[in-house]
């Protein structure tokens, strides 16, 4: 099934997720689902508050950067309970949109390298290193969890800029190619 995407303006979007572990229902096609969603988005990762599951779950996928950086041809990612407990204190720009915010894109600075401990699709815990294009759209989805979006890393002023394209997102005044709610 492919979910709709949450557009900015929902509560769900706003709200810390909870933590869930393998007997959550029907977990499984909820993964598959969630990469079907993306898929037909075409994103490279979405958080399950973006199809309005308030839990501690994303998706990754690096593949499209596969030509720049061969070693991402494989890099599709689940998360699950994930948290970051370090970040380096160098910083990178980078331009972001994100599926609940269509149309807006805007340069973030955000560290360029995480470490972070959590589970993958099989509940099996991993503690790893990541830097780059995977580090970058980690950070944007674990946001997604904690109840923040990409545009809550912007200065006031480039936010007071953008107050109106986000007021029409939350009065429902976009266009997009994916289903959206």
């Amino acid at each position: 099934m492919i979910y709709p995407i949450v557009i900015y303006g929902s509560q769900v979007l706003r709200n810390k997720s909870v933590e869930i572990d393998a007997t959550y229902p029907d977990f499984k096609k909820l993964v598959d689902d969630m990469w079907l969603t993306l898929g037909e988005a075409s994103g490279v990762g979405l958080a399950a508050p973006q199809i309005g599951k308030n839990i501690r779950m994303f998706i990754v996928d690096c593949t499209p950067w596969a030509e720049e950086v061969p070693e991402l041809a494989d890099f599709r990612r689940v998360f699950v309970n994930p948290e970051i407990y370090e970040r380096s204190e160098q910083t990178g720009l980078f331009e972001e949109g994100c599926l609940s915010l269509p149309g807006i894109h805007e340069n973030v600075s955000r560290p360029v390298k995480i470490r972070m401990r959590y589970m993958d699709e099989n509940f099996v815990e991993h503690d790893e290193e990541f830097e780059g294009y995977p580090a970058r759209v980690i950070q944007h989805e674990y946001d997604h969890i904690e109840g923040k979006v990409f545009t809550d890393h912007l200065s006031p002023l480039r936010r007071n800029l953008l107050k109106s394209k986000i007021l029409k997102l939350a009065k429902g005044q976009y266009r997009c190619s994916y289903k959206t709610k």
